[in-house]
């Protein structure tokens, strides 16, 4: 071996010990932690509300005009099915309407809020689903109860989430579902009864409502602001109010549809 040779052997050993000293002296956490990890695995911190400051808005929704005369509802094809039925498409009882969801649709900006860990349930029951309107929180878990001796065949058919198409027999345990998308008046229905409808609303906070049969609704713990509340009918559509809100405060908001 000639003495350049010599030199490049020499050479090379001290590139490949100063390589393993630093390996030696890194620290562990920056071995182990890919840089960026931290930030992107964890969920961001849910924006907090003064409750001192916290306040409320509520309302009645009401219809202009005559109610149509809901819709009777054939249910002889599956013996099961006991018990007359009616349409739900509109609900409306002394001028008030029933099954209105109602949200705050602008005015939180960029806040964020923990997803419950309480499920929202949906039971089938005389072959109808209950509720007939219903909000969840995007991620929120969604439970759905079979209590017929009948199999029903449940099957969203969102524009902006995940479709799917379960079956449930009787006595079946709970389906657990969640959908990860904002989505007003999400259709599901039933292959086996088409005549089972409903409308899931999934949105990004909890201040949401379904109006009762008497028309009203409440929506609290809203942090001061100036807001859009939109009020969503399946068959007559949706309207919206602005409303601003003091700390403490408590408004009321009415909307009136008219006959479809």
């Amino acid at each position: 071996m000639n003495r350049k040779q010599s030199l490049l052997i020499l050479g090379l050993c001290a590139v490949v010990g100063l390589v393993l000293l630093t390996a030696c002296s890194k620290k562990p956490s920056e071995e182990s932690a890919a840089p960026g990890t931290a930030a992107t695995s964890a969920a961001p911190a849910a924006t907090p509300i003064d409750p001192a400051t916290a306040a409320s808005v509520s309302g009645t929704v009401s219809l202009a005009g005559t109610a149509p005369k809901a819709a009777k509802i054939d249910m002889s094809q599956d013996p099961a099915c006991k018990g007359t039925n009616t349409a739900e498409t509109v609900v409306a009882d002394g001028g008030k309407v029933a099954n209105v969801f109602v949200y705050v649709k602008e005015g939180l900006g960029n806040r964020t809020f923990d997803v419950p860990k309480d499920a929202v349930t949906i039971d089938q029951s005389g072959c109808k689903y209950h509720p007939h309107v219903l909000g969840v929180m995007a991620g929120q878990t969604l439970k759905i109860v079979n209590s017929d001796p009948t199999t029903h065949n449940i099957h969203p058919t969102p524009a902006d989430n995940r479709e799917w198409n379960e079956s449930q027999p009787p006595q079946s345990p709970a389906l657990e579902k969640t959908f990860a998308r904002e989505e007003i008046m999400l259709p599901v229905k039933c292959n086996q009864h088409p005549w089972m409808k409903m409308y899931v609303n999934v949105v990004k906070t909890p201040f949401y409502a379904v109006t009762g049969l008497d028309g009203k609704f409440e929506i609290k713990g809203l942090p001061p602001g100036d807001y859009t509340l939109a009020f969503v009918q399946e068959k007559m559509g949706t309207q919206e109010q602005k409303v601003t809100l003091a700390a403490k405060d408590s408004k009321t908001v009415d909307a009136t549809f008219k006959t479809p």
